[in-house]
């Protein structure tokens, strides 16, 4: 990954020219947001974290058209972008994920501020935290400035899940297990289509069914919130939960962009400083992309 991102930084003029690019690139879709299009927006920050790409879960292509149409000033990847836990046993990287690392690549050439939070399953980027690539900058936690004066904790999150930093081989083993939920999915909605119903996500259901999942959730935001309290920030954004909120728990203004598997959600910021999620799903009549908001509510 760090000898990619050497190879592509400029990403200059001499891959302009389509016949100058190598066979892997040329087979990507246009990077030029196309400002005429209903759904293009630009907004001053976007967060997206827990795209997994490596992974057959990953909905790289609904990434890909998001980012088509979705600009920002900076654009902060929040970990666990790249799955090098699933990577580690075999190798699965279609072209779509090829393309969402090109189009990012090409945001920065553009002048898009990329920072890249490392997560849990990208850890070993760790080792070379701080480094910057032209406009990618990849460090293990950042603080984001708000137009309202509010500083924002930018972090993965998985140091504050007790699993993961106490007991890694559970992490893994539910990562298998969540892998086979979702290989499950894929063939529930299978029938669902078959019988002319709407997509409806069997593993979603599961997981926020079960009460200790639900606890664990309330747990992690709890004790996020309480430590981006004692470092005198004024928010959090983070990732790893795989659950898209923004909310104020108590003081603290809260943020989590969830995933790229199942709810491709991402978290934004507009120029006013108000900050909420937004969802990308395919229509349910052409299957274009459609960009709406997730929830009403939204922190400002």
């Amino acid at each position: 990954m760090i000898d990619a991102l050497r190879e592509f930084e400029p990403l200059d003029d001499d891959f302009d020219d389509e016949d100058d690019q190598p066979d892997w690139m040329q087979q990507t879709t246009s990077d030029d947001p196309d400002p005429e299009h209903p759904h293009h927006k630009h907004y001053r920050s976007i967060w997206i974290s827990d795209v997994h790409l490596g992974s057959k879960g990953s909905k790289a292509d609904f990434l890909c058209e998001f980012l088509k149409y979705h600009n920002s000033d900076t654009l902060y990847l929040v970990g666990d972008i790249i799955d090098g836990w699933q990577m580690k046993g075999r190798t699965y990287w279609p072209q779509a994920h090829v393309n969402v690392i090109r189009r990012v690549l090409t945001r920065a050439k553009r002048g898009t501020e990329v920072v890249y939070v490392t997560g849990n399953h990208d850890e070993f980027l760790r080792r070379y935290s701080g480094m910057s690539f032209g406009n990618i900058h990849l460090v293990d936690e950042y603080v984001h400035e708000s137009p309202l004066g509010y500083r924002y904790w930018v972090i993965h999150g998985d140091a504050f899940d007790s699993i993961v930093c106490n007991k890694k081989w559970l992490a893994i083993a539910g990562d298998v297990a969540y892998e086979t939920l979702l290989k499950l999915n894929t063939l529930f909605n299978r029938v669902r289509k078959m019988l002319g119903l709407r997509y409806w996500s069997l593993s979603a259901y599961v997981k926020y069914k079960v009460k200790r999942a639900v606890a664990f959730i309330d747990d992690y935001e709890t004790t996020l919130t309480e430590e981006c309290r004692k470092r005198g920030y004024q928010g959090v954004v983070c990732g790893h939960i795989h659950h898209p909120e923004v909310r104020m728990i108590e003081d603290i203004r809260y943020g989590n962009s969830g995933y790229w598997v199942e709810s491709c959600s991402a978290l934004v910021e507009e120029f006013d400083g108000t900050l909420k999620i937004i969802q990308w799903k395919p229509s349910e009549h052409n299957h274009d992309m459609l960009s709406e908001d997730l929830k009403e509510t939204a922190v400002a």
